[in-house]
C-alpha cells in the first residue's frame, strides 16, 4: 500500500496514512474518464429549449392571396415556416438528454480519477479540517496547505457532519466542498487539487473497494 502524508490545518505534517491500492493505485483509463464526464454532463443538461411549430402559431388560416393569377408563389397561410412570424420547421422541443451507464464503469472511472490525482501528488490529506464557519478561515487553511485562493482550485471532501466547514466553503470563488458520498469523476477532474480529510478517505475507500 502507498503512504500519503497527513497534515493539520496549519500545513504541518502530523503523520502518514496508508492508501488502498485498489482505489488510489489504479491505471488511468482516459477513454473511460471521457465517457463518464460526458454522461455526467448529459444528465445536467436542462433540455428545455423549445420553438413553436406551424400548428402552435396563432394566426389566421386565410390564404394571403389567391392560388393562381398573381404571378407570386403559392402561399397557404401566415403560419408557414418560410414567413416571418411563422412556425419553425424541425425546431427543438423539450427533451431528456440523460442516459444510463453501468455502475461498475462509473466506479472504475472514479478509482482511475483518484489514482490520477495521487500519482500527480495533487492529493492533500488533512487530519481534521476545522473551521469557524467563515469563508476567510477556510481560505486561510487552503493557503496554509499551499492552495492560496483565488489562484488555486481545490475540491474539499469532508463528511456531512462538519457544518462549519460546509458553511465556510460555500462562498469560495473557485474551490468547493463535497461529501464523500457525492464524490464524482467530473468534479475530481475539474479541480486540479483534491483535499480530503482522513475520515473522508476511509469512507471513499470503503465504498470503492
Amino acid at each position: 500500500m502507498a503512504n500519503v502524508e497527513v497534515k493539520d490545518v496549519s500545513g504541518k505534517a502530523v503523520g502518514s496514512m496508508e492508501l488502498d491500492d485498489a482505489v488510489f493505485a489504479q491505471e488511468m483509463n482516459e477513454h473511460l474518464l471521457w465517457e463518464v464526464v460526458k454522461w455526467q454532463r448529459a444528465k445536467r443538461r436542462s433540455g428545455n429549449a423549445s420553438t413553436k411549430s406551424r400548428g402552435e402559431i396563432r394566426a389566421t388560416n386565410a390564404k394571403p392571396w389567391k392560388q393562381k393569377g398573381t404571378g407570386r408563389a403559392r402561399a397557404g397561410d401566415a403560419k408557414s415556416p418560410t414567413w416571418r412570424g411563422g412556425g419553425v420547421a424541425f425546431g427543438p422541443k423539450p427533451r431528456d438528454y440523460s442516459y444510463t451507464m453501468p455502475r461498475k464503469a462509473r466506479r472504475k472511472a472514479l478509482r482511475s480519477a483518484l489514482s490520477l490525482r495521487f500519482s500527480e501528488n495533487k492529493l492533500v490529506v488533512v487530519d481534521d479540517f476545522k473551521s469557524d464557519g467563515k469563508t476567510k478561515n477556510v481560505a486561510g487553511t487552503l493557503a496554509a496547505l499551499g492552495l492560496a485562493q483565488p489562484d488555486n482550485k481545490a475540491l474539499i471532501v469532508e463528511v456531512v457532519g462538519n457544518e462549519l466547514l460546509i458553511r465556510g466553503a460555500r462562498n469560495l470563488g473557485r474551490s468547493k466542498w463535497l461529501a464523500p458520498e457525492g464524490l464524482n469523476v467530473y468534479d475530481v477532474l475539474n479541480h486540479p487539487t483534491l483535499v480530503m480529510t482522513k475520515d473522508s478517505v476511509e469512507k471513499v475507500q470503503e465504498a470503492l473497494r
